[in-house]
């Protein structure tokens, strides 16, 4: 695992070597239909030893033969999820998703299980905040990753060189974290979650209860954009307009740090909720393109404006067959914009399209969707 230069990370608190090797792995009761439920070990909580709740399972290869893998990180007030892995394993895929706040999977959402050997709970953690950073909620759900990472790459079916990472909301901000120290990964893609949280994000209201200080030290121990610029592995950026805890403004200044290959997918409206952010074709597609040589996703060369008329530069593989401008006259909260969507003018020949503003646009970008049916957006532009 790469190492990260101090000067990109100013006293990093996470335990690089301890979550490298894989880690012992313990039975976990019954099993799920074509998923392995297992604990493994975490890292030490309040000098006590931890253990990890997970679902993994590899999908049959031929003999010599070894299968790409996913990472999976579920989001607030879920838990390890079993149809997650059995969706990537139908694609050929071997997968892991673990549980990142001490729990079992069961009870339902926020009433998951707790276990004996549970690390701390979750959800930012901000209470805990004048805890030792090692005894704190982020530094153990990204070492849960991490070593949900070391796992699945310990296993012969598996190459070690073809493995992603994905996650859904909270689990969005642990992928962000984890991009900027897990050079093993191949790809990341954060579903809604990115940095600057105490500017805008849903959680301002637990930033100004904790006072200035306090949430100084937070914001410093475990915003994503204090890593996100040790994040060198292509990323795919997948969100919605109206994202209600992540705003298009924290996350644009999120995606712009990293210095590897940047992706975009934002749609109009996308709802938040763990069973969408699963499912994006984007994901898949990008990670048939990373391992498998498939068609990849259109990539936006430039866009911006003359004037009223909006354009955009593109190429693509798959070809594009429609490509959309969407607006927004309002201001304010970026959760209560009202955008519409116009289609625009394409030049096939030129891989350009283009469209005019409608009166009165303050922000706008644009979707290339391509004849699969997948998106890829432009940086949105607040316009004067």
């Amino acid at each position: 695992m790469r190492r990260v230069p101090m000067g990109e990370m100013r006293r990093s608190p996470f335990d690089l070597d301890a979550c490298s090797v894989t880690p012992a792995v313990y039975p976990a009761g019954a099993e799920e239909e074509g998923v392995r439920t297992i604990f493994y070990d975490g890292l030490p909580w309040k000098g006590r030893p931890t253990r990890v709740f997970a679902y993994y399972g590899i999908p049959q290869t031929p003999p010599g033969e070894r299968c790409p893998g996913m990472v999976l990180v579920h989001g607030g007030g879920g838990s390890a999820h079993a149809h997650w892995v059995r969706m990537w394993m139908e694609r050929g895929y071997a997968a892991i998703s673990m549980d990142t706040c001490g729990c079992t999977f069961g009870g339902g959402h926020h009433q998951h299980k707790p276990h004996e050997h549970a690390g701390p709970q979750g959800w930012g953690d901000f209470a805990n905040v004048d805890a030792p950073p090692q005894d704190q909620w982020s530094y153990h759900a990204v070492a849960d990753v991490l070593l949900a990472h070391s796992l699945l790459r310990s296993f012969p079916q598996v190459d070690p060189g073809r493995i992603g990472l994905t996650g859904v909301s909270w689990g969005g901000y642990l992928t962000c974290i984890t991009a900027g120290f897990d050079a093993r990964f191949r790809f990341a893609a954060p579903v809604y979650g990115c940095g600057f949280l105490g500017e805008n994000s849903a959680w301002l209201p637990q930033f100004q209860s904790l006072g200035e200080a306090r949430a100084a030290r937070w914001l410093e121990l475990w915003d994503p954009s204090r890593y996100l610029p040790a994040a060198r592995m292509p990323m795919l950026w997948v969100t919605g307009t109206n994202d209600f805890a992540y705003p298009m403004d924290s996350l644009q200044k999120s995606y712009r740090l990293p210095p590897g290959e940047r992706t975009l997918c934002v749609r109009v409206n996308m709802p938040h909720g763990h069973n969408p952010g699963e499912k994006p074709p984007e994901i898949h597609a990008f990670a048939e393109a990373m391992f498998r040589g498939g068609t990849q996703l259109a990539r936006v060369l430039r866009a911006g404006r003359d004037g009223r008329r909006a354009w955009i530069e593109f190429e693509s593989r798959a070809p594009v067959e429609k490509v959309e401008l969407n607006c927004t006259p309002d201001s304010g909260k970026w959760q209560e914009r009202k955008w519409t969507t116009v289609d625009a003018t394409i030049d096939a020949a030129d891989g350009r399209a283009s469209a005019l503003l409608p009166d009165g646009v303050k922000v706008f970008y644009f979707n290339a969707i391509d004849r699969r049916g997948l998106a890829v957006s432009s940086e949105h532009e607040v316009v004067p």
